[in-house]
């Protein structure tokens, strides 16, 4: 049995389409914030590090385990 789709009721409001030139810049600022996230949690205090001192570390070593990053 086929069913039909009811269009809109009259004053219902529809979303406009969002242009990609306007999420082009969001997702590359997250994109780059999740890989210093990521950096900060995965490679810091090794051979790329770029802060001296343990303090980044302690900071992330939960979320380090959390990953599956190994630290110790």
């Amino acid at each position: 049995m086929a069913q039909t789709i009811a269009p809109p009721a009259t004053g219902a409001v529809t979303p406009a389409p969002l242009p990609l030139k306007a999420l082009a810049p969001w997702a590359l600022f997250f994109g780059v914030l999740m890989l210093v996230l990521l950096y900060f949690i995965g490679a810091e205090q090794g051979a790329t590090s770029l802060l001296s001192g343990t303090d980044v570390h302690e900071w992330v070593h939960d979320g380090r385990h959390l990953l599956g990053f190994p630290c110790h």
